[in-house]
């Protein structure tokens, strides 16, 4: 047990949540077949069902219908309404206006998704989520030298070729939480009036690590982390 581990709570309603504190739900999107896929595709709108057919790979198309799902299961319940998701500039989805007191950011990697929730809204509430399979990666060297700031990249490629890897993922999670915390995407320079987030990472299940960035990230004893169970 590690100080990035989380003790992760079955739940299929959502608990109170507070000013102050971070919901981090675990959503498991292994399931491609059967009553668990046709389930979470009854969730979703038809132009979102229009949009992932558009993934012709079954296995990631599955993935995907299960994350959206499980995304409008989760807000749905803090609402108490269907959420009404728009785009941002950059094309970060948010609540519309109406629904807007409540700020998340959903992310995918493997079979597994990862949506964190806090009450807010404005740039100080943004909040970015970045999860990844830990695995074998190709090139991964020319990709810390290419996507890292010298620090960070000297940091990673301080370690030996064979335990490169765990570094690199918190590394390149900690990059895309940022970036995914003002919308900005990883190839944009950060605005000049988006504030810096602070970074703190987790792990959401054996083989994962992820990051979460927020210019008012609570502390961990803030968080609470919940798997997402069918109803």
């Amino acid at each position: 047990m590690t100080d990035e581990d989380l003790h992760w709570q079955p739940a299929s309603t959502a608990p109170a949540l507070g000013d102050d504190e971070i919901h981090l739900w675990r959503i498991d999107t292994g399931e491609h077949h059967g009553q668990a896929l046709e389930t979470a595709r009854a969730v979703l709108e038809t132009a979102q069902l229009a949009r992932l057919a558009r993934i012709r790979d079954p296995a990631q198309h599955a993935r995907a219908v299960r994350a959206q799902a499980g995304l409008r299961r989760v807000l749905g319940r803090y609402l108490g309404e269907p959420p009404q998701l728009v785009k941002g500039a950059n094309g970060k989805p948010y609540l519309d206006a109406r629904q807007a007191a409540l700020a998340f950011n959903l992310t995918t990697s493997g079979e597994l998704a990862l949506l964190g929730v806090r009450r807010g809204s404005g740039p100080r509430a943004e909040l970015g989520v970045d999860c990844e399979w830990i695995r074998p990666r190709a090139r991964l060297a020319a990709v810390a030298r290419r996507m890292f700031d010298p620090a960070t990249c000297a940091a990673v490629l301080a370690h030996p070729e064979e335990a490169r890897l765990v570094p690199f993922c918190r590394a390149w999670t900690a990059l895309e939480a940022d970036a995914k915390c003002d919308g900005r995407g990883l190839m944009r320079p950060r605005a000049a009036a988006s504030p810096l987030p602070r970074i703190a990472h987790c792990r959401p299940a054996p083989g994962y690590i992820a990051a979460l960035a927020s210019p008012t990230l609570p502390p961990r004893a803030r968080w609470r982390a919940l798997a997402l169970v069918d109803d």
